[in-house]
Order: structure tokens, then C-alpha cells, then sequence
């Protein structure tokens, strides 16, 4: 069985001390961006990631965790809905892992850098477009 890595040491109190997984840690960079208008989902590679986008079991995939002087690096990996201004996208995750990660780990976060994988059309989108090239 694979050892997950951890933050070195949170903090330490009279009982002990308390640990963070990486994967915890990507599971919550990978909820606070599903909440953002936007973004489809996150990916570890195109032909992973839209087969795992929406599986909870899957829910650290595509997100890269380091530590540099006990502050997280986090490297997201994501997929974007077609039509979406990307850097306004982008710029909104970033601040909601940040806000994330900080609020309910007590880790300060030194950088989100995010990498825009694939751009995918809306469902309802798909449907105009596939009328649109029956009727040309």
C-alpha cells in the first residue's frame, strides 16, 4: 500500500501532533474549484480526466502538492467550459483554493498555479452546434 505523504508538522500541542495528508489536502483544492462557474472538473491527463472528472473517489486527481519553507505550492490541472473568459476563471479558483486550503488546514499556501488542460462545449451547447452542421 502506497504511504501517503504529510505536512512535516502542523503543530504540535500537549496531545500530540496533528498531520495533513497531500491527497487531503487535493481533495479540498479540487471541491473549492468545483464551485467555481467555469470549470468542468480536474484532470491528471485528457483521456484520465473525462473519465474520472466526477468521480469521488478521484477527487485528488490532477492537483500536485509540495511544500517550499512549510508554505503549500498547489498545481491544479483543470478542464474549462467553452466560452469562459480563462484568466477570470482561472484568477477565481486560485483565490478559492488559497481561501480553502488556508481556512481549513491552518497551511499557509505560497502559490496556485493552474494549467487549463482542455476546453470542453456545454451540453447545451453541443446540441446548437450539432443542428447548426446538419443544417449547413
Amino acid at each position: 500500500m502506497e504511504e501517503k505523504k504529510a505536512v512535516e508538522k502542523i503543530e504540535e500541542m500537549e496531545t500530540g501532533t496533528v498531520k495533513i495528508s497531500d491527497e487531503v489536502i487535493g481533495v479540498i483544492a479540487n471541491l473549492a474549484i468545483n464551485d467555481v462557474n467555469g470549470i468542468v472538473g480536474s484532470t491528471s491527463g485528457i483521456v484520465e480526466g473525462f473519465t474520472n472528472m466526477f468521480s469521488k473517489k478521484n477527487l485528488h486527481k490532477g492537483i500536485k502538492i509540495s511544500f517550499e519553507e512549510n508554505k503549500a505550492l498547489i498545481d491544479l490541472n483543470i478542464i474549462v467550459e467553452y466560452g469562459v473568459k480563462i484568466q477570470d476563471v482561472c484568477h477565481e479558483a486560485q483565490k478559492a483554493v488559497k481561501t480553502q486550503v488556508e481556512t481549513m488546514t491552518g497551511i499557509d499556501v505560497e502559490a496556485v498555479n493552474i494549467y487549463v488542460h482542455d476546453v470542453v462545449i456545454p451540453k447545451k451547447n453541443e446540441s446548437i452546434l450539432e443542428e447548426e452542421a446538419i443544417t449547413e
